[in-house]
Formats: C-alpha cells, structure tokens, sequence
C-alpha cells in the first residue's frame, strides 16, 4: 500500500468543504490535483471514499470510516514534529488546551495560570467552544487536552474527572420561587427557560430536566453563559447552570438560586485527551499536574 499524505490531506480537505473546488481552495492546489489525489487514494484502500450528491460531494460508507484514521495519520505526524522539535530544543515546548465555554469562564483559567506559574518555558493556548466544538478538537488532534462535563463514548478519547460540577437553577433575585424554599418540578410548568446553543452539555441537562418532569417551557437560546445570566437577573427566564459559573453572581445576590426537587444530579468535570498514540512528555505533566491541583 502507497498511500501518501497528499492523498489522504486532500481526501480530508473534500470532508470538510464538501467540494473538490473547496478543497483546491483550502489547499492551494489545482481541482485536478485534488480529484487524483482522492482517486489514487481510493484505488490504494480498495473501494470508492467519496460520491456526488448533487453539486458536491459526500463520503461513502467506506470513507466515513476511513475519516478518522486519516485524520489521526496527520495528526499524530504532526505532534510526532512537534515532540522531535521539542525533544531537540528547537522549538519552545506548546500545550494546546480546549474547553467547554462553562469551564473556561470559571476554572480552566486558574489552573492554567498555575501550571504557566510551575513551567515558565511553556506556550500555552485556550480554545473555547461548545460540547461537540471540543470533542472535534480532541479528535482531531487540535488540543492536546480539553474540558468537558460529561466525556464521549469514544474508545479514542480517555478521560479524568477533575471536580464536581453542581448545576444550580437561576432567576431573577426577586422570583417569588427563589425564596420558596422546595418545590416540586411540577411547579415550574409553563416558566420561560432559558437555554444555550444546540451543542452545549448544559443545555441538554435543561432539556432532560423537562422531559423527564413533561414541563412545558416556553425556550429562549441564547449563546453564551453570560447572556444566561443576564437574561435570568433580567426576569426574562429560569435556567440550570454550572455552580462554578455563576458563583459570583450568586454571592453578590444578582441573581437568585431557585430550590427545586428532582434537578439534576451533581456530575464531574472532565478532563480529556486521545488515546491515540504515544502521549506528549508536556501532556502527561500536565495531566498529572491537574490531578494533583
């Protein structure tokens, strides 16, 4: 077998544009070097990768199963560089860091802080985005580590809990509910809930929440935490969030803490990294560090 890295980083250029225009694009290179990479590729496998839908292309059966072996090929070349470049000291030692928006807003910044602290040699990145964002950075050999609450069945990926991670329910300081004391769910039918983007773990938990007590809601998504909270403090809605992202606004008593029965069990942050492979010397410190932290 002959299968070279032009082929298999324009196959995973098609993936991602859905195009063979797209893909020349992102690569620089001419449509008819893309459309013989991808065909050598797919002789050399043994069966077709991709087919037309359209005016574009999608992968077949073959080629959905083949992506992630692709793309763990490049990545793993690419942090085996990076690794000899740091094994030789020629290239300042990198840790690329990935994290639920939750997380990132409340205590990845902190443990970052105190590693940068402990290793002053190393360049450290954070990248922020929603449950799914995070899992295609991981698996794409993106991060090198990442944030979650609840990790991925995926046998690629291992994961550590790190810390509790209590999900509290917010209002406006002066909901009649927030001085209720217990209540039952029930109790809740018909309140505007508010939610964050599809994609986001938290927003799922609120979307349990109501299934599993059959409340009608009546929803408004927004995007971020910090919008959460200030459509919450505004009396615009209710919603469960990470303790540890509103924490503060809790103390200052912006917004108020909603006791209701049956919420969602306390859960863990998790931390992550792949599995596949040999893991970075600057990975494994950092994971021990978090462990001990």
């Amino acid at each position: 077998m002959s299968i070279t890295l032009t082929q298999l980083r324009s196959f995973l250029a098609v993936m991602r544009t859905g195009s063979v225009t797209g893909a020349a694009d992102e690569l620089v290179v001419t449509q008819p070097s893309v459309s013989a990479a991808v065909t050598a590729l797919s002789r050399e496998v043994g069966t077709a990768l991709l087919e037309r839908e359209g005016r574009g292309v999608r992968p077949t059966a073959a080629g959905a199963a083949f992506a992630p072996f692709a793309t763990d090929v490049i990545g793993l070349l690419e942090r085996g560089t990076s690794t000899a470049l740091e094994a030789a000291a020629l290239s300042a030692r990198e840790l690329n860091i990935a994290a639920v928006t939750t997380a990132a807003e409340s205590f990845v910044p902190a443990l970052i802080r105190s590693f940068s602290e402990a290793h002053p040699g190393v360049g450290l990145t954070l990248s922020v985005g929603n449950r799914e964002g995070v899992f295609a950075m991981v698996a794409d050999h993106t991060a090198d580590v990442a944030f979650v609450g609840r990790p991925p069945r995926d046998e690629r990926i291992e994961s550590w809990p790190v810390r509790v991670n209590e999900l509290v329910l917010i209002g406006a300081p002066d909901d009649p509910f927030v001085a209720a004391g217990p209540m039952p769910p029930a109790d809740l039918d018909g309140r505007a809930w508010l939610l964050r983007e599809p994609g986001s773990g938290t927003r799922t938990a609120n979307e349990e929440f109501l299934a599993d007590h059959g409340l009608g809601a009546r929803t408004l998504t927004l995007g971020s935490n910090g919008a959460i909270k200030q459509a919450a403090r505004a009396g615009l809605g209710i919603s469960f969030v990470s303790r540890d992202a509103v924490a503060a606004e809790l103390e200052a008593g912006l917004v108020g803490a909603i006791d209701v029965a049956g919420g969602p069990e306390p859960r863990h942050w998790h931390m992550l990294r792949l599995a596949v492979g040999p893991a970075r010397p600057l990975v494994d410190e950092f994971v021990d560090f978090v462990a001990q932290a």
